[in-house]
């Protein structure tokens, strides 16, 4: 059975099995609660006891299981039909799973491969200057180059972005107006590094590559593991900055026919 969590229960997201998507859900959890339509969560049960969560955040999904638990087959068909009926664009989960499930939901989804990365410190902060709490709508500006669902989506990132900064969640950077990178969550120890963006006309020019090294170098300083999710063509370019590769993992996708915009 899954049913919709409508009031906080923190004992039940603090026994989510550790990793990059409880993690996620987590800072979701911690940032908005149980009240917001944008931000549901569900529970997923084995008779009368509680067993994983799903959240759906936006437009995304996460999928995780609460220590000590494992989904069976039966349990992993009842969740491939509850996200067909829900359709987010995107579904994260531990790799077992997906690799399981994939049949099941290849209808409406695409399998995408990813890699999770960890930076490996090198003990060597460069000497640039990076704005550590740039003007969000800064950040704003180069995104929108980068990301076209931002695009007309200002407001709605803003909010979601200044509301976790506040709460400790995140932290957003930028380098001489032409480069930038968000953390997508800051907790347990761990930041993970989203939404990295050049200006077009400064491309090419290293300002990533640069603002990644140090963000890593800075973070691992002040005791953060920093991670980052990246396709399987650009792990060179990660590996080259100071990232080495940790696991393997699987995304899907909703194919474009199937989404409303």
């Amino acid at each position: 059975m899954i049913y919709q969590l409508t009031n906080d229960n923190d004992a039940l997201f603090d026994s989510l099995k550790r990793g990059s998507y409880s993690r996620r859900m987590r800072s979701h959890y911690m940032s908005y609660g149980t009240k917001y339509d944008f931000a549901r969560f569900f529970a997923i049960c084995r008779g009368d006891k509680e067993i994983g969560l799903i959240s759906i955040f936006n437009a995304s999904s996460l999928v995780c299981d609460l220590e000590g638990f494992v989904f069976s087959d039966d349990e992993l068909e009842e969740i491939c039909g509850f996200l067909n009926i829900q359709k987010p664009y995107s579904i994260e989960l531990d790799p077992l799973y997906a690799c399981r499930m994939a049949y099941m939901l290849d209808e409406l989804y695409r399998t995408e491969h990813r890699k999770e990365f960890a930076y490996v410190p090198r003990g060597e902060l460069p000497d640039i200057e990076v704005d550590e709490m740039p003007a969000l709508d800064d950040v704003y500006a180069i995104l929108r180059e980068s990301f076209p669902a931002l695009a007309n989506s200002y407001e709605l990132w803003l909010t979601d972005t200044s509301h976790r900064i506040r709460r400790g969640l995140s932290q957003s950077f930028l380098i001489k107006g032409r480069s930038t990178a968000t953390m997508q969550y800051i907790i347990d120890g761990v930041a993970l590094i989203g939404q990295v963006a050049t200006l077009p006309e400064y491309r090419g020019q290293l300002y990533a590559r640069r603002l990644l090294y140090w963000i890593g170098e800075r973070l691992s300083d002040d005791g953060y593991e920093v991670h980052l999710f990246a396709r399987l063509h650009r792990v060179s370019y990660y590996e080259e900055i100071g990232f080495a590769a940790i696991a393997h993992d699987i995304v899907f996708e909703l194919k474009d026919e199937y989404r409303i915009n």
